[in-house]
């Protein structure tokens, strides 16, 4: 079984975001791994290997659209137990929502992978859309917020679970198709793939890369293609126009019973 996940470099959500000049300031960023990107990785290995014996039962390709400091990125994927890796070539301000479709598609035509999983959004511009539009050009069948994922014996279909209001509602899709994924999906039992003993537990969260597997990491192989060998047009259609802070919350009040915490919020905060 072959999967492919995209991955996107992101600015540390962890560190102070500036504003210069109606744009985000990222001329001093620490890039990371956009973090449902992650997940999406950890997804994809655990749907590949035997936890119990360590065997691998499939190949887990990692790519992303980026200049040259965005392979770091895909190294640590590697690192993490991807088996390869794709870096293509692009500006960040050449990259918009239809340019990372129509290089997936490209993409998927060439290696022709079995799943796309993928995070549900980039916590940079928080789109939400890559997943869905990809499957739309692929005329794949997709199912998007997985909480689990359950991939059938037969590696012929995935059994998805996402949280909705009412629960957990259960898709089922044939492969290949297209997956995106939620924190959820690296909970200690959220991924079965009937070669791991369905008892198995793995550790809360993604995993992290070991010394070893950063030492391998290096030697794995990273093509690295352009657009045009993609043929991909790098016109993005969609541009920011400007970015700014939300205003500083003022500061919090202390009341001495809950008359008067009503009171204010009726009267002063007007949300009752």
């Amino acid at each position: 079984m072959k999967i492919l996940v995209p991955i996107k470099r992101v600015p540390d959500p962890e560190l102070k975001t500036k504003i210069s000049d109606g744009a985000i300031d990222l001329g001093n960023a620490s890039w990371v791994v956009n973090p449902f990107d992650e997940y999406a990785v950890e997804a994809a290995l655990r749907l590949v290997e035997n936890a119990d014996d360590g065997s691998r039962h499939g190949e887990v390709v990692v790519m992303t659209l980026g200049p040259d400091d965005a392979a770091q990125q895909l190294r640590s994927a590697l690192a993490m137990g991807a088996d390869r890796a794709i870096r293509v070539e692009a500006g960040d301000d050449a990259i918009d929502a239809r340019t990372v479709v129509d290089t997936l598609a490209a993409l998927i035509d060439a290696e022709k992978p079995d799943l796309v999983i993928m995070g549900k959004q980039a916590v940079d511009g928080d789109a939400n859309q890559c997943g869905q539009m990809l499957a739309a050009k692929m005329s794949w069948p997709q199912a998007t917020f997985a909480a689990t994922i359950d991939l059938a014996e037969d590696k012929q279909s995935a059994t998805v679970g996402r949280e909705v209001d009412a629960g957990v509602e259960y898709k089922k899709i044939p492969l290949p198709g297209v997956i995106t994924v939620d924190l959820r999906i690296v909970t200690p039992k959220a991924v079965l793939n009937h070669i791991t003993p369905d008892s198995h537990e793995y550790q809360d969260g993604p995993r992290y890369a070991s010394l070893k597997g950063i030492m391998k990491a290096k030697k794995k192989p990273m093509d690295v293609k352009s657009l045009d060998d993609l043929g991909v047009s790098a016109a993005p259609t969609i541009k920011q126009l400007t970015a700014e802070l939300p205003p500083e919350r003022a500061a919090g009040q202390l009341v001495e019973s809950v008359e008067e915490l009503v009171k204010k919020l009726n009267e002063e905060a007007k949300v009752l």
